[in-house]
C-alpha cells in the first residue's frame, strides 16, 4: 500500500506542485495572479517552450542530447523573418524552408554523431554554437521585424476560450508524441533504445536508423518552435532564442519524474513547463528580482536531473 501510494504521488506530484503554487500566489496577490488575463498569458506565451521541449524528448528518450535546439530555433525565426518581412516571400514557402532548416540541422548533427562515433553532447554543442555564429551573421546582430501579420493572427490574435491557438498547437504536439511514443512500434523502439542500445541492436532493432530519425525529429520540432516565436513576438531576435535551452532542458528532467516516473513523457514535459511558469510569474508578481529567474530554473534543472536519475535508477536498464 504505501509503495501504491507513493507511486501515486510520484505520477500527480507536479499536478499537485502546481495547484499548491497558484493557491499560494492566488491568496498573496488574487487580483493580478488570478486573472483571467494573467492565466490565459501564462497559457499561450509559454507554447513556444513547450514545444521545444517535444522536441528535446524526442532525442533524451533514444539516449541523445540535442544542445542544438534552441539555435535552430533561432536560425528558423531568422530564416522567415528574412525571407518574409526582407524579401517578402508568402507564409506558405516560408514555412516549409524553416522546417527545412531544422530538417538539415538534425541530418548533420545526427551524420557527426553517427559515423565518427562522437557523443551526442559534444557534436551539438559545437553545431549549435555554428549556428548562433550564422544567426548573427545572416542578420547583422540585429532584430527583424516585420513579420506577415496573418502568422501572428494564427498564433496569438486568434482565440479560443480566451487562450491563444499557439497553446493549442502545442496541446495537439503532446497528444501526437504521447501517442506515438505509447502505442506503436517506432516508439517502442524509440524506448527500448535508450533503455540499452547493445541490447537493442542484438534484438534485430535498426538502433541506428531510431538515433539517425530521433535528431532529424528534434530538428524539425526545434524549427517548428521557431515559427511559433516569430509568430508570438512578430519578429526574430539574433539572441533571445537561446535563453530557451535552460528552461527547455529543466522542463524535460523534471517532467521525467511525473506522470510516468523514469521515462521522458510529453505530459510530464507540458506539467514542468507550466509548474516553472507558474512560479516564475508569481515571484515576478510579487516583486522578486528578475535574477530569481535564472536561479528558479538552474536549480529546477540539478534537481529535476537527480530526481529522474532516482526514478530511472529503480528500473532495469543498460548503461550506455
Amino acid at each position: 500500500m504505501r509503495l501504491s501510494l507513493l507511486g501515486l504521488f510520484e505520477r500527480v506530484a507536479l499536478i499537485v506542485g502546481i495547484v499548491v503554487l497558484v493557491a499560494i500566489f492566488g491568496a498573496l496577490r488574487p487580483e493580478a495572479f488570478l486573472s483571467w488575463a494573467n492565466i490565459s498569458t501564462m497559457l499561450g506565451s509559454q507554447s513556444v517552450l513547450v514545444v521545444l521541449t517535444m522536441a528535446l524528448i524526442i532525442p533524451l528518450t533514444s539516449g541523445d542530447f540535442d544542445l542544438s535546439i534552441a539555435a535552430n530555433l533561432t536560425l528558423s525565426a531568422m530564416v522567415m523573418a528574412l525571407l518574409n518581412a526582407k524579401a517578402g516571400w508568402p507564409l506558405g514557402v516560408v514555412i516549409p524552408i524553416a522546417l527545412g532548416v531544422g530538417a538539415v540541422t538534425g541530418i548533420v548533427n545526427a551524420s557527426i554523431i553517427l559515423y565518427f562515433r562522437i557523443p551526442s553532447l559534444i557534436v551539438t554543442l559545437g553545431t549549435g554554437t555554428f549556428i548562433n555564429g550564422i544567426v548573427l551573421w545572416i542578420s547583422g546582430s540585429m532584430t527583424i521585424s516585420g513579420m506577415s501579420p496573418e502568422l501572428v493572427q494564427w498564433v496569438i490574435v486568434t482565440r479560443i476560450f480566451g487562450i491563444p491557438l499557439a497553446f493549442y498547437y502545442a496541446l495537439g504536439l503532446c497528444f501526437a508524441i504521447w501517442y506515438v511514443l505509447d502505442y506503436t512500434t517506432l516508439g517502442r523502439r524509440l524506448l527500448f533504445v535508450g533503455r540499452g542500445r547493445e541490447v537493442a541492436r542484438l534484438s534485430g532493432i535498426r538502433v541506428t536508423h531510431i538515433r539517425f530519425g530521433a535528431l532529424i525529429a528534434s530538428g524539425v520540432l526545434s524549427s517548428a518552435a521557431g515559427v511559433l516565436y516569430v509568430g508570438t513576438i512578430g519578429a526574430a531576435d539574433p539572441l533571445s532564442g537561446n535563453t530557451f535551452l535552460l528552461p527547455a532542458f529543466a522542463a524535460a528532467f523534471l517532467g521525467a519524474t511525473s506522470i510516468v516516473p523514469g521515462r521522458f513523457n510529453p505530459w510530464g514535459s507540458l506539467f514542468a513547463v507550466y509548474f516553472l511558469v507558474v512560479g516564475i510569474t508569481g515571484l515576478t508578481i510579487l516583486g522578486i528580482q528578475t535574477y530569481v529567474q535564472n536561479l528558479f530554473y538552474g536549480g529546477a534543472l540539478v534537481v529535476a536531473v537527480a530526481l529522474s536519475q532516482l526514478a530511472r535508477g529503480r528500473e532495469p536498464q543498460e548503461i550506455n
